[in-house]
């Protein structure tokens, strides 16, 4: 499958809707997003039941913001619907095949538990 634009409008439910799903936040005056895109597309192909998104920093500031990008390129890695890897900085494709494999073998009931013990305990008024 080739990556496919993501936009504030359907950012939401395609991370929620997919297993996995990686995030390239770029823009075109970056040269090394121009370095990573060709690394991003081919893994894109190899990796079929990964949902490969890109968002333009520029067109989608607000989105951009809300996800505290600082530095572009960054990766975002979501797995069941939680932010399990974000890294700024253009990878090579063996670097980006290591962050796809670690995702995929993440014990996600683990990563359930630790996010649920970060969350505030239930307080009723």
């Amino acid at each position: 499958m080739a990556t496919q634009n993501l936009t504030a409008a359907d950012f939401g439910a395609t991370i929620s809707e997919n297993p996995i799903v990686l995030v390239d936040f770029w823009a075109s005056w970056c040269g090394p997003c121009r370095m990573f895109a060709p690394v991003y597309e081919a893994a894109s192909t190899q990796h079929p039941d990964i949902v490969f998104g890109k968002i333009d920093t520029e067109a989608e500031q607000q989105l951009a913001a809300a996800a505290r990008i600082t530095s572009i390129p960054t990766l975002m890695a979501f797995r069941d619907g939680i932010l399990v890897f974000s890294q700024p900085g253009a990878l090579p494709a063996a670097g980006l095949e290591q962050v796809i494999s670690a995702v995929r073998d993440l014990d996600m009931d683990d990563i359930r538990r630790k996010v649920a013990a970060q969350q505030p305990d239930d307080v009723t008024a």
